[in-house]
């Protein structure tokens, strides 16, 4: 698993940009963004970053008040979402980096396959030695620098992940708050003991990684259009 030629992984993909890539935007609007460009169907494979104020998502499963300390939330500023696909809870913010990948591939494992395989060339162009495992988290020796989530559509598939390059551990530590029983099964004692951080593996800044991460997985650019950002934003009240 986690296999596929440089042909294969550099096929054509479209990196998507916004007209105001500098307006704030809530984690929603990116979540819709996805849903918006799956619905599209392009003829290629599409993909796009995205970074957030201080935020937690939690997938569709999950009950809130078992994986996220609500007061700290709270009295923090940090915003919860829901998205609709599985997966485990995830704190975000603007020192860490968000991925989408949208696909017209059906089967889940494969699109899950093929990011998880970009992923790992981007890393390996950074000199950083990685792998994916069978839960599709990224690792960077026993501890995980990114998580990944997909959902299947009637589109194809959406699939996205957070990449640790560097994170308020603070919040992190005190938002997202997995039970003592989920730490025992991975055999650790908290939370940062399970993750590492991408820029303690390189001199790259956030801004530079960004680069490189378009540089090797796009080959071409389109920027929505006002009535394109207008309709994501009826599709984000869903997500209110």
């Amino acid at each position: 698993m986690h296999k596929h030629s440089a042909t294969d992984l550099l096929r054509s993909m479209i990196n998507i940009t916004l007209p105001e890539p500098l307006v704030a935007r809530r984690l929603s609007f990116y979540l819709a963004m996805e849903e918006y460009v799956a619905r599209q169907q392009l003829s290629d494979d599409a993909f796009f970053l995205w970074q957030v104020e201080p935020s937690v998502i939690y997938g569709r499963n999950q009950v809130v008040e078992n994986e996220v300390n609500l007061e700290y939330c709270q009295a923090h500023g940090i915003q919860l979402f829901q998205r609709k696909s599985g997966g485990g809870c995830v704190y975000a913010d603007r020192d860490n980096l968000m991925l989408s990948y949208i696909t017209k591939e059906e089967q889940v494992g494969f699109a899950f396959n093929r990011f998880i395989n970009m992923v790992l060339l981007v890393l390996r162009k950074m000199g950083i030695e990685a792998t994916g495992t069978r839960h599709n988290d990224i690792m960077i020796g026993d501890r995980k620098v990114c998580g990944t989530a997909c959902r299947k559509t009637s589109y194809g598939s959406i699939v996205h992940s957070t990449m640790l390059y560097d994170t308020n551990m603070e919040n992190m530590l005190h938002a997202i708050t997995p039970t003592q029983q989920k730490l025992a099964k991975n055999g650790v004692e908290s939370v940062r003991q399970r993750i590492t951080l991408l820029k303690d593996y390189t001199t790259l800044t956030l801004d530079e990684v960004k680069t490189l991460v378009l540089r090797t997985l796009c080959n071409e650019e389109r920027m929505l259009t006002a009535d394109d950002v207008a309709q994501i934003e009826e599709i984000e009240k869903q997500y209110h």
